[in-house]
């Protein structure tokens, strides 16, 4: 069975976004407290115009000496970001990041973002899968020998 982003892989989420105008050091605060790695970047119509992520921060931000509290986050974020639907695969997801040399992405549905998937979430996806098809191959193998 393939696993669809949602809601296999993510539960719809909370959304932590700012505008194009808010710093760096709002999207640098906004991520510690909310303990994530990327914030979406939405117009005044919620549509999603970018995504800045840890990485930004570092290399499009911090390593440019940009000063973080003057700095507009318009100015480091990928803007147009790639995204997924939500019926989209974790394989989608997976050979997209690999390609384009992303770990996080948007997940869209018409205009509207239902959340964020990371590499995290999908390792933790194909570790889940790869631990669920040993256990069948083991009752299949095996029979009730392992409680199957």
């Amino acid at each position: 069975m393939q696993r669809t982003i949602i809601p296999d892989i993510i539960e719809k989420q909370t959304i932590c976004s700012l505008k194009k105008s808010n710093t760096i050091f709002e999207a640098a605060t906004m991520m510690c407290s909310a303990n994530i790695a990327a914030i979406v970047i939405f117009d005044d119509a919620s549509k999603v115009i970018g995504i800045v992520t840890e990485r930004d921060l570092t290399r499009r931000g911090i390593a440019k000496c940009l000063d973080p509290k003057k700095t507009a986050i318009e100015e480091i974020m990928t803007k147009n970001p790639e995204t997924l639907s939500p019926n989209d695969t974790a394989n989608d997801a997976l050979e997209l990041m690999q390609i384009r040399h992303f770990r996080h992405l948007p997940v869209v549905e018409g205009e509207t973002c239902l959340g964020v998937v990371s590499i995290r979430d999908l390792f933790v996806a194909a570790k889940t899968a790869l631990e669920e098809n040993l256990r069948e191959t083991e009752a299949f193998v095996f029979g009730d020998r392992y409680g199957a």
